[in-house]
């Protein structure tokens, strides 16, 4: 079933125009939304948790500008099983690779933590070539093995490393004369087994997982925050901001802090962007043993 809902379904609407896919998503959003509420209730308590003195007339404005968003995404996830490179590249602009540049001549690897904010699958694609360092995204296998393997290789395929963290320390240990490109989803609920920090996110007490702090300090290596920014349907902009490049400034756990502020201040400006449907919040302070805790 897997296969055939791949090969003659996703990969026939994948080749089509993005102008008809976004006809696709209209008709996505009064089906996901208006029929069957897909995931509503999560949707509009994390909303509701997270804008405490927005009104209910507003909270219902983001939700439908999200389910929109969502739509869109779908959509533009299915044609990256297609996209060419230089389309993946001119959807998806890093704005400022200068500042990763730097660093890369400066012989020094760095961390980039972003979250699940507008279209993060594009920039999977787009990234390779639009830096000098080699990406390497940390990521967790999906259980169903055909799925992971078509999902890895479209994300892949122009040269990004989707690889689990013991490989990627592997490769920071043994390839000196290589500068990487590290990155971290931010956004994600930790396990019960990470290492984390607690901090205020979005009006609430939330665990963050401590990997990318723990590993630009292990390395002594920057870590950057990046933004990703809607320029209009189907276009984006990657804007990159340096959290740190000297952390022993800061106490163990500021920095994670200081990225998780980053992205909450990207949702702020535009909440619609950010992935509502998962529960964000499953962590809680008093369910961790203090060994697990920064």
């Amino acid at each position: 079933m897997n296969k055939l809902i791949y090969y003659l379904l996703l990969m026939p609407i994948s080749r089509l125009p993005l102008s008809v896919l976004y006809g696709i998503s209209n008709g996505l959003y009064s089906t996901i939304y208006g029929v069957f509420g897909y995931r509503k209730a999560v949707v509009r308590e994390n909303l509701t948790h997270s804008f405490p003195t927005k009104s209910e007339v507003e909270i219902r404005e983001i939700e439908k500008s999200f389910y929109r968003h969502l739509c869109d995404i779908i959509v533009e996830s299915i044609k990256n099983f297609t996209i060419s490179e230089a389309a993946s590249k001119k959807r998806m602009k890093i704005v400022n690779p200068e500042l990763l540049e730097r660093y890369f001549n400066e012989g020094q690897s760095v961390i980039l933590v972003g979250g699940h904010y507008n279209n993060w699958e594009l920039f999977a694609l787009a990234i390779s070539g639009q830096i000098k360092h080699t990406p390497m995204a940390l990521y967790s296998p999906l259980k169903n093995k055909f799925w992971n393997e078509k999902i890895t290789a479209s994300r892949s395929k122009y040269g990004l490393h989707m690889l689990r963290i013991d490989p990627i320390l592997k490769k920071m240990k043994t390839q000196k004369g290589e500068q990487f490109a590290v990155i971290f989803g931010s956004d994600q609920s930790p396990t019960k087994t990470q290492l984390v920090h607690f901090t205020s996110f979005l009006n609430q007490e939330t665990a963050v997982a401590y990997g990318a702090e723990r590993m630009a300090r292990e390395f002594d290596i920057p870590i950057i925050a990046g933004s990703n920014i809607k320029v209009s349907r189907g276009h984006y902009k990657i804007v990159f901001k340096l959290v740190s490049d000297d952390h022993s400034k800061f106490k163990k756990g500021e920095i994670t802090s200081a990225f998780t502020k980053h992205l909450e201040k990207d949702i702020m400006t535009a909440p619609q962007y950010w992935l509502w449907t998962h529960r964000r919040w499953k962590r809680h302070k008093s369910e961790h043993k203090t060994d697990r805790i920064i």
